[in-house]
């Protein structure tokens, strides 16, 4: 399968499919293709793309000898069945976050790929967000000096969230737990690994029986010294910035978020855009520190510049070239204990 074009089925056509999926592969033609595209129901308001082909017919797609990814852009609730459905049909499948609703059904995932010979995977594409690797680059700067603590937010103001949270009924898939905390936790995995213990709190910020709106989650690193928090909530009139990180010798702050997803909200697209993603100065970090002559130096970070593209190039290393995949199972896995504990005591 080395150095040819990938194929790709997306099982969804919505906003997960068409905003933070397509427009990351068709960034890369040299690498992939999207060969078919299931939904319910055909139609929509989403744009048909030139080639391919739309269907309602699920089995037909898995089916297609020619599709070797399977990608899950769904509601949570169905990306157990549909990706144990599609490693079945011996896809490789990549599936949105969150990955699945417990560990019990992750393991099981992971072990029917390995007997299919296959992979599975989230999509983790936060990996690739612009603060985040600016955070980790300043980190290894050594400017810091020996870093021991890491914060990162991930907070908004969303009217319509806040009277969800008022009115709505307690589903423990579809509040900021499961919906928005994979992003930051897997983030702070991704960088320094599975932490060694935890403590996880989720609320139902508007009583009992309500969604959960607010998380807090503590990791420690005890070797590396680091307690390193992800928190974030839905009714912050202020948001908190987006990363700090706290050293022996300086501290980094970086308040605004990756450019990426305010860029794809105003449908401006990585293909044919050039500075697609790309921070202003005024949107860059601050980094103060002490030299070790007690001098103290100010200076703004220039915000690392990033693609989620960068997602899929990994993903075509280990479909076509048998690379490990990026997201590891343990990973996966790791997270969703964090998440189950959170969740373990709201009604």
């Amino acid at each position: 399968m080395a150095n040819r074009i990938i194929n790709i089925g997306f099982i969804g056509n919505g906003k997960g499919t068409n905003r933070y999926h397509m427009p990351f592969s068709l960034a890369l033609p040299e690498k992939f293709r999207i060969k078919t595209v299931y939904n319910r129901r055909l139609g929509g308001p989403w744009a048909a793309l030139p080639g391919v082909e739309y269907t309602t017919d699920l089995e037909a797609m898995l089916a297609d000898p020619e599709i070797d990814v399977v990608e899950i852009s769904t509601p949570i609730f169905t990306h157990y069945a549909l990706s144990k459905q599609a490693l079945e049909a011996g896809k490789h499948v990549v599936c949105d976050k969150a990955f699945v609703g417990t560990v019990a059904e992750a393991e099981e995932l992971f072990a029917l790929a390995k007997d299919k010979g296959v992979t599975v995977q989230c999509y983790q594409n936060r990996r690739f967000d612009s603060d985040y690797l600016t955070a980790r680059k300043v980190m290894e700067s050594g400017k810091l000096g020996k870093v021991f603590e890491i914060v990162t937010h991930y907070d908004y103001w969303r009217t319509e969230m806040i009277d969800m949270q008022k009115n709505g009924t307690y589903d423990r898939l579809s509040g900021i737990v499961y919906g928005h905390s994979c992003h930051c936790v897997d983030q702070l995995i991704d960088w320094l690994g599975i932490p060694d213990r935890w403590h996880a709190e989720a609320r139902q910020i508007y009583g009992d029986g309500r969604p959960d709106g607010y998380f807090d989650f503590d990791l420690y690193y005890d070797e590396l010294g680091i307690k390193a928090t992800a928190a974030a909530n839905y009714a912050s009139a202020i948001q908190r910035p987006s990363f700090e990180v706290y050293g022996t010798m300086g501290t980094f702050i970086k308040v605004e978020k990756d450019q990426q997803e305010r860029d794809l909200k105003k449908f401006y697209l990585p293909v044919g855009h050039p500075d697609f993603g790309l921070d202003t100065p005024e949107q860059w970090g601050t980094l103060r520190y002490y030299d070790e002559d007690g001098t103290m130096h100010e200076e703004r970070v220039e915000t690392v510049r990033s693609t989620y593209s960068l997602y899929y190039d990994a993903l075509y290393e280990t479909v076509a070239n048998g690379a490990p995949q990026l997201v590891k199972p343990e990973e996966t896995i790791a997270q969703l204990r964090i998440l189950e504990d959170a969740m373990r005591d709201l009604v």
